[in-house]
């Protein structure tokens, strides 16, 4: 993928690509808990991960795209990398103990960080009063949409769970502002995004043998589907869009869109768990919908 001008703000092919990759994810949430049972989850992410860096190696040589080429982005990608495996290894072994649904609430509090952060190094990115109000209403909807879970008495571990999802959602913000706020700025979505996968291959696999997880080279049909998909199309593909969109688009309003993928994750979680759809998660819909469209409207 080659860089393009900056936009300020988001067109349709934007709004379309976001949907469809928040959709994904939003379904790969509840596809990393169901393997859980059989995948160990730093393991699970380390395959994933090992598999996204060789797609991605194969991708750049076939595009003719340089990884290694020196171009002052190697600390700032180290840390982005970093926090990309930081995240992850928050989101998989918090999933062992919060619901996914639970889960993704303070996982995707990191458009706030974003929001909050990033105008300190780029100005451009301020948002204004009914942007703000927009922020706030989308988080507003999905606490309300996830307000059943906040009532049931904390079981074991949950909060453990909680609170990894919470550092998750500051990594995964952090992430964003480094991008935006260094040298990866003006670097390729290919070599952003190898920072953030090849330094994960690397980190993930001691750290699951530290964590005393089972290794098996042994995998049901269902394992290898779900591994397949989360590297080809989530570790890969989807990520790879997402980092080329950060590259064109203002991040704070590329990143207030993953809103959506709480939502996803629980209509698929019903689809899948036979979980019922209640009118309130019905209106936490409409109500992020709006807070998107505030986030993203225009300057006059």
């Amino acid at each position: 993928m080659t860089r393009a001008t900056r936009k300020d703000y988001l067109d349709g092919v934007a709004a379309g690509t976001l949907l469809a990759c928040c959709m994904f994810w939003g379904f790969q949430q509840v596809l990393v808990k169901a393997t859980l049972p059989e995948l160990a989850p730093i393991f699970q992410a380390a395959l994933r991960f090992m598999g996204a860096t060789v797609l991605l190696l194969l991708w750049c040589r076939w595009r003719g795209v340089s990884l290694f080429a020196r171009d002052g982005t190697l600390a700032p990608g180290l840390l982005a990398g970093a926090l990309f495996a930081t995240e992850f290894s928050c989101l998989y072994i918090g999933l062992q103990y919060t619901t996914a649904s639970r889960l993704t609430v303070f996982l995707y509090t990191s458009p706030f960080w974003v929001a909050l952060l990033l105008p300190l190094w780029v100005r451009a990115e301020r948002l204004g009063a009914l942007q703000w109000a927009g922020l706030l209403l989308a988080f507003v909807a999905l606490a309300f949409a996830l307000r059943e879970s906040f009532l049931v008495p904390m079981a074991d571990g949950q909060l453990r769970g909680d609170l990894l999802a919470l550092v998750g959602g500051l990594a995964w913000g952090l992430t964003t502002v480094t991008i935006r706020a260094s040298a990866l700025a003006r670097a390729s979505a290919e070599k952003l995004l190898f920072y953030q996968v090849a330094v994960s291959a690397l980190v993930l696999p001691p750290l699951s043998l530290a964590l005393g997880e089972h290794w098996s080279s042994q995998f049901s049909a269902f394992a290898a589907t779900s591994l397949l998909l989360q590297t080809v199309v989530g570790a890969f593909a989807s990520y790879l869009v997402w980092m080329w969109m950060l590259g064109r688009y203002p991040a704070t309003k590329v990143s207030a869109f993953a809103f959506l993928t709480p939502l996803f994750a629980l209509l698929f979680g019903a689809l899948w768990l036979r979980e019922p759809i209640t009118p309130g998660l019905l209106a936490a819909l409409a109500l992020v919908a709006t807070g998107i469209v505030l986030v993203n409207r225009r300057p006059s």
